[in-house]
């Protein structure tokens, strides 16, 4: 353990202990010495100006009860696993998206690297070692999610080009930003359209021509946030309209019933060994694509008009390929 380390462990050490540390502790939790753990306290109370309090002859040490929770050292203190997990962090949020926000985190990928490069001794750490394969990522223009993203963190209104994905029709939007989602490997903004008077999803990729206006945001409540936006199935926004119920084969059972579909779902084990889930939604389209990559290990019991979507679009599927 380096001195760096040693230091950042021994004040986590002090901050948290109710009682005086004994000597001994402190020597086995930094794998030191007498003479460097007195150096290391030492460092920390007067070079740094931690509140460091000895009892018994110096036998033990804490930080003065009425300043323990106050004080933090200063600077940015991760010890090497800390880096680690936040380089793979870095690392995920870079590849995001292609291009997203790459340039904006450079500076800051380098700062984590030579922190790390400090800890181990001058040694590069294996980047590719450490995979991210997107899975159906849309391409999105920088300028724009770096617009939508600061109106939405400085909560301001914004005016927009939208083109619909369903009838590639282009509208003028003028929007209240509410949240930035990243949903299946795309950004999408939640908004107040004062245009429509009504909650919308705005994919970001088909957001084009954004300004950033000087007029403060409207903010809308966070239940109705969520209960417009989140209380469906997908992407898709909405009361719920029905509730689905699907039957998985025990094949298929073994990775349904550990994968998240929905915060409201409801699943149980059959006793032929199925798995049955149940989750509402608005929109049947994206639940439909869901159920159909299971393909015949998948099965919509209800509702029925539901399991005649599935039905139509199965039959539309088998005629292509005759």
């Amino acid at each position: 353990m380096d001195r760096y380390e040693r230091i950042l462990t021994l004040h986590r050490i002090l901050q948290q202990a109710r009682y005086p540390v004994p000597l001994a502790r402190i020597m086995d939790e930094l794998a030191c010495s007498r003479a460097t753990a007195y150096r290391d306290i030492a460092f920390l109370r007067d070079a740094l100006g931690a509140p460091v309090d000895s009892e018994g002859d110096e036998a033990a040490f804490r930080y003065a009860a009425d300043e323990a929770e106050r004080f933090e050292l200063p600077g940015l203190w991760l010890n090497s696993e800390e880096l680690q997990a936040l380089l793979a962090l870095n690392e995920l949020v870079g590849r995001t998206g292609p291009g997203i926000l790459v340039s904006t985190l450079a500076p800051f990928r380098s700062r984590i690297e030579r922190l790390l490069s400090n800890h181990g001794d001058g040694k590069a750490f294996p980047l590719q070692r450490i995979r991210v394969i997107g899975s159906g990522t849309r391409k999105i223009d920088e300028a724009t999610f770096r617009h939508v993203a600061s109106a939405v963190l400085g909560r301001r209104k914004l005016k927009f080009r939208y083109r619909a994905r369903t009838s590639n029709e282009i509208t003028q939007r003028h929007a209240s930003p509410q949240r930035l989602t990243h949903y299946r490997d795309n950004w999408y903004l939640d908004a107040w359209d004062h245009d429509r008077d009504a909650l919308r999803s705005f994919a970001i990729d088909r957001i084009s021509d954004v300004q950033l206006l000087e007029t403060a945001a409207e903010d809308r409540d966070e239940a109705e946030l969520n209960r417009h936006l989140a209380s469906s199935y997908g992407i898709f926004s909405g009361q719920p309209k029905a509730t689905a119920t699907i039957r998985f084969s025990p094949h298929a059972a073994r990775w349904v019933a550990d994968e998240h579909w929905h915060s409201q779902q409801q699943g149980e084990w059959l006793k032929d060994g199925r798995y049955e889930l149940r989750l509402p939604y608005s929109n049947s389209r994206e639940l439909l694509m869901d159920v159909l990559k299971y393909g015949a290990d998948a099965e919509i019991v209800a509702p029925v008009s539901l399991r005649e979507e599935m039905k139509i679009m199965l039959q539309l599927a088998v005629g292509a390929y005759q």
